[in-house]
């Protein structure tokens, strides 16, 4: 439990002994030998609370590389298109066959005109 809290370049800074067996930490202090304590169950709370954090990373960093890849599926802002496009292939179809003019309407090419 220590070396995950102090690590093993800070025993070796404050010349501390580890007893992982006791649950026990010693150092020299100004005034003698510093020892810290822990319990089983103080261990068994650091182990699980570290494998939980373990995973939200893990779920953290998948969730990263899904929002990568749905950022590279985003359609671009600034393509000009009109309201409507059609999927298939339209034809103009007049309004008034009789009379020609611009108005026509727009239907699928796989449909007849009547």
């Amino acid at each position: 439990m220590y070396h995950v809290i102090l690590g093993r370049p800070c025993y070796a800074k404050f010349m501390a002994a580890p007893n992982y067996m006791y649950l026990k930490l010693k150092m020299l202090g100004p005034n003698g030998v510093i020892t810290i304590e822990s319990t089983y169950e103080h261990a068994y709370d650091c182990d699980v609370e570290c494998i939980e954090y373990a995973k939200t990373i893990v779920e953290a960093e998948a969730l990263i590389v899904n929002l990568d890849q749905l950022s590279s599926k985003v359609p671009d802002s600034k393509r000009h298109t009109r309201a409507f496009e059609p999927t298939e292939a339209i034809k103009f179809v007049p309004v008034n066959p009789s009379y020609p003019d611009d108005r026509a309407l727009r239907i699928s090419a796989t449909l007849d005109i009547k």
